[in-house]
């Protein structure tokens, strides 16, 4: 739950209600549930049958076999993730920039970029030793994350106005090509806010009873994380009118709506206290996320299915090094771009081999290891296999139509890794060369 909140409810509102201009679309937030809800079957079943460290990259690997297409899945997975996972921190950056802007009046774009590179830089470097008390920088930075998103709640609760919240403009149901392609935005929003409804399973085998703990932690966390975000999300468009920060690139408020809103109801030293509260939460969130996703990459070099360099241990402190400092300069980098941007780089990138490929590997596996031991079987397969497939073919296709440098974008991602692999393999002799060697 603490990677799936993080800073999203508080930077996301303009941007889900721009997707279709008005309330309607929280209908995009739901059909995102729906997805992340089906989606969190197919990890519950594979994170309790295979409760190995690495999530995803152990999944593929064993479904598709570790020593033949395994090997290509694995590269694939964090070949994307190299890409995707500095995305996702990056997403954090934007958001503490965005409301550094309520503090920092008047904030340029030069400045927007200094500032993300000093705490992307700071992220380094609190991460650049060796972690002995990661349980207790959790649990703080967790407290500071809740006691936000409940002052906000009550906020909302105390002075909400249904009129308000449910203004929905003329035609706003109208089911034509520009509905379905908004709706597609609106659910990438909503996908990116539940993110992290997985986590668990990149520790699997440091969780005990996995086949029980596995599957009730997804559920569990996905339920309480949706109830939190639907209580924000009506909080604050119960509170401000829709129309005064949408469309978001017209209007600089909307880059710090809850600031706006406090200020609102309780007067600019409350919204002030409220906008670090946020700050700490971002900068929270881009911690642990950089903390566990620079692990990745190391983990799979360490096993030789990715570049030997990023299984680098530092010489006295022993944490991966290099891995940390790629993904933390790349998630910089990344920073320089819109919200809007890297949310939608980032779900593209993870649909095609992660989400997609982890849905054929179950199927396979059900087909071809009838025997292998699964704790939890998905409820009513295979529809919501089928139907988490549908949801991100959607995306998929709607992401195209709507922003066709996108589409390039994500199959470039796939080819790119797919050279890269079989160059590398061919110089080192590995699947699917090494069995051409052997006929």
């Amino acid at each position: 739950m603490t990677n799936m909140m993080g800073a999203g409810p508080f930077i996301t509102i303009p941007l889900l209600m721009s997707a279709m201009a008005g309330p309607q679309a929280m209908l995009g937030w739901i059909v995102a549930l729906v997805i992340v809800v089906c989606d969190g079957m197919v990890w519950s079943e594979l994170g309790a049958a295979m409760p190995g460290s690495g999530g995803s990259f152990h999944y593929l690997r064993q479904a598709f076999g570790p020593e033949r297409f395994g090997r290509l899945m694995g590269f694939l997975f964090v070949w994307q993730f190299i890409l995707s996972g500095p995305l996702e921190i990056a997403s954090g950056y934007i958001g503490f920039a965005n409301y550094a802007g309520y503090i920092w009046k008047g904030i340029a774009r030069s400045d927007v970029v200094i500032l993300i590179t000093v705490v992307g830089l700071i992220n380094i470097a609190l991460l650049y030793r060796r972690i002995e008390s990661i349980a207790t920088i959790t649990i703080s930075l967790w407290a500071g994350t809740l006691l936000t998103v409940l002052g906000v709640i009550a906020a909302g609760a105390m002075n909400f106005n249904p009129r308000i919240a449910f203004d929905f403009p003329p035609g706003a149901f109208d089911f034509s090509l520009g509905f379905f392609l908004g709706l597609g935005a609106a659910t990438r929003v909503g996908i990116y806010d539940y993110l992290g409804y997985y986590d668990v399973c990149y520790i699997g085998d440091e969780v005990k009873d996995p086949g029980r703990v596995i599957p009730r932690s997804i559920v569990i966390s996905t339920a309480a994380v949706a109830l939190i975000y639907i209580a924000i999300n009506l909080s604050i468009i119960g509170t401000i009118p829709w129309r005064e920060f949408v469309p978001a690139s017209a209007h600089p408020e909307s880059n710090f709506i809850v600031s706006t809103m406090m200020e609102r109801l309780y007067g600019p030293r409350v919204a002030t206290i409220f906008t670090l509260l946020i700050l700490w939460t971002a900068f929270g969130s881009v911690f642990a996320l950089l903390l566990g996703y620079s692990r990745i990459p190391f983990a799979a070099a360490e096993s030789g299915y990715f570049f030997k360099t990023f299984a680098r241990l530092h010489p006295t402190r022993r944490f991966p090094y290099v891995s940390l400092i790629v993904i933390g300069a790349i998630s910089i980098v990344a920073g320089f771009f819109s919200l809007g941007t890297v949310i939608d780089a980032l779900i593209v990138t993870r649909i095609l081999v992660q989400f997609i490929g982890q849905i054929a590997a179950l199927m396979w596996l059900r087909k071809n290891q009838p025997n292998l031991r699964r704790p939890f079987r998905m409820w009513l397969y295979p529809l919501p296999a089928l139907i988490a497939l549908f949801g991100w073919l959607f995306l998929f296709s709607t992401t195209a139509v709507s922003n066709p440098k996108m589409l390039v974008y994500g199959l470039l991602v796939v080819a790119g890794g797919v050279g890269i692999y079989l160059a590398t393999a061919r110089r080192q002799g590995q699947w699917p060369f090494d069995l051409a060697k052997s006929r």
